[in-house]
């Protein structure tokens, strides 16, 4: 079975990758380098790609920093510190999935416009090609930053789209299916399944701003979620004692 997987080389697009793999695809794995400010990420990426033995490894390359609009891509501060809500799987219970988006504080300005929609674009371009009717994408909708196109019913929108928009669904030789298997997970509850796969967090990358010395600031959203995740697994982080 064929699968495009998107690997930022992240926790969560890892642990992606990791589930993947364990299901028995055959990983075609897709990166991007859109000019982001954490480009660090890609060789992170590069080295999930090849610790999982991917079919192939393809690094997309455009530049999102002509659109701006994002702290990833542009000259707007990355925000440090932002408190994060310790509530999120009770609510979810509570409210369903429909509110979930709604339930965090505003969206951040890490937030990159229609970020998701661009690389599910390249990734169904890429599967079409592949025949492969599996693609899947590391959204999270418990500990996030509450961006918008993390919900569960953008995604299915999606897939809806993409079984009308492609030559290969319309004549019935494929149904496309996008995969998220961590959509409902904490980020305790994925560190700890990539760790029961024998995957290796000291190759990953999550911080958004990267310091001089090429070590995570420890203070944005992406690297505050990930400090909550292995201390609430009760699992030390890798990457940072490595990095010690």
């Amino acid at each position: 079975m064929k699968a495009v997987v998107l690997l930022s080389g992240g926790i969560d697009s890892s642990t992606t990758a990791a589930i993947a793999k364990a299901e028995g695809y055959e990983i075609y794995a897709l990166s991007f380098d859109y000019s982001q400010r954490h480009k660090i990420e890609l060789e992170s990426a590069k080295k999930v790609a090849e610790n999982l033995g991917v079919k192939k490894h393809l690094i997309i390359k455009f530049d999102l920093r002509e659109i701006g609009g994002s702290a990833l891509t542009s000259d707007i501060e990355v925000p440090k510190g932002r408190r994060q809500s310790s509530r999120a799987a009770e609510q979810q219970a509570e409210v369903g999935e429909s509110e979930i988006c709604n339930l965090k504080s505003a969206i951040p300005v890490t937030y990159v416009p229609a970020r998701n929609t661009i690389f599910l674009s390249f990734a169904l371009s890429w599967a079409e090609t592949l025949e492969a009717p599996d693609i899947f994408i590391g959204t999270n909708a418990v500990d996030y930053s509450g961006y918008p196109d993390c919900r569960p019913e953008y995604l299915r929108a999606f897939e809806d789209m993409a079984n009308l928009a492609t030559k290969i669904s319309v004549e019935g030789k494929i149904k496309f299916k996008i995969n998220a298997p961590l959509l409902y997970m904490t980020k305790a509850e994925i560190i700890k399944k990539g760790a029961d796969l024998g995957f290796d967090y000291s190759l990953t990358w999550s911080c958004y701003d990267p310091q001089k010395d090429q070590k995570p600031c420890s203070k944005c959203d992406s690297c505050l979620f990930r400090a909550k995740g292995f201390e609430e697994a009760q699992i030390k982080d890798p990457l940072l004692n490595k990095a010690d």
